[in-house]
């Protein structure tokens, strides 16, 4: 079954790196979204690396994010059984201490392959005390989990958390090794001048050579660990290039997939609003559907499965893309994982 857990995906992530390519990690806010990305992903023969965080948990379940996760989960798993790639999913951004709770609950559930613990926003010896008391509750989990952390601070909102430019600085290869050295997490996302959110244009200074020197120390201190660039929907393609050279194998993408759901949405109702929206001179009864007005509105328009297949076939063609940049279309490791079920 290609949906696939902690242990696959560190493979994954290994070859990945053995071989110069990486991945969008790529958060997920609805579900035409999901269905768009994995199309794409069959489109390009890519393994597909979804996330969820809290925020989106709550939405699905309605304000119960434990419930979402879980609903979240068993789609993602169903939807994938029959696909030709492997599909991850990583639970993004559990902001620690405060969602302690719902890591317990990510961890009970048995749902992830990954998740992305942060208390990056904390002085440095707390980020390491709860990112530490994070991984142990991890690995006692039912499932085998590899655990993301973060340490830098990257500029821009994420999930209620702000951080503005002044307070944004890059990670230093010395705290990094002895970070990773005492915490023992599987990946490590560094702040490399990225930002969370609409970046384009705003004259980040990316430094593709801070996530070269990260690496190189950890490497030089016997750490074979991949790292991660978050708020990648402003880094531009070389840089992309650059971050894969200097061993990152995991970029995150959100607002990106927003946008483009919320565009193709727009122009599609602006295209056909007059299939949707009465004249100005009808009455136009809504609680009456038009029962009393000569116009009537064309349900070919205004069916949610029209728009929504519109926004999975845009969604499909970004993946496509996206792969292609980050080298790991024509790469699904299907059969290498699931050689031995």
């Amino acid at each position: 079954m290609p949906y696939c857990h902690g242990d696959e995906l560190a493979d994954t992530y290994a070859t990945a790196r053995e071989n110069g390519y990486g991945f969008f990690a790529s958060n997920v806010v609805q579900f035409d979204i999901m269905v768009g990305l994995l199309r794409g992903a069959l489109d390009a023969d890519a393994d597909l690396v979804l996330q969820v965080s809290r925020d989106a948990c709550a939405f699905y379940g309605d304000g119960d994010a434990s419930a979402g996760l879980r609903a979240f989960g068993s789609y993602v798993e169903n939807l994938a059984e029959s696909k030709s790639v492997n599909v991850f999913l990583n639970v993004d951004h559990v902001h620690l201490p405060d969602q302690r709770s719902f890591l317990d609950d990510v961890v009970a559930s048995g749902v992830p392959s990954s998740v992305m613990v942060d208390a990056s926003d904390r002085p440095f010896e707390e980020n390491v005390e709860c990112t530490r008391e994070a991984v142990k509750a991890v690995r006692d989990g039912p499932e085998e989990l590899l655990v993301e952390a973060e340490l830098g601070r990257v500029a821009g909102e994420e999930n209620g958390v702000e951080t503005s430019p002044n307070e944004a600085f890059y990670t230093d290869p010395d705290d990094a090794v002895r970070f990773v050295e005492r915490t023992d997490v599987d990946l490590l996302a560094v702040s490399v001048g990225t930002q969370h959110g609409v970046a384009s244009g705003r004259d980040l200074d990316v430094r593709p050579d801070v996530a070269d020197e990260v690496n190189t120390a950890l490497h030089e201190a016997g750490h074979d660990v991949p790292l991660v660039v978050h708020g990648s929907s402003g880094v531009a393609d070389e840089q992309v290039a650059e971050f894969l050279d200097a061993g990152v194998c995991k970029f995150n993408k959100n607002t990106r997939y927003q946008y483009e759901f919320a565009r193709t949405a727009a122009d599609f109702y602006r295209d056909h609003a007059d299939a949707i929206r009465p004249p100005e001179e009808t009455a136009a009864d809504r609680n009456s559907f038009f029962a009393d007005d000569e116009w009537s509105p064309d349900k070919t328009y205004f069916h949610p499965h029209v728009v929504g297949d519109e926004i999975r076939d845009r969604l499909a063609e970004v993946m496509v893309d996206l792969a292609e940049l980050t080298g790991c279309a024509g790469r699904s490791r299907t059969t290498d994982v699931h050689d031995d079920e």
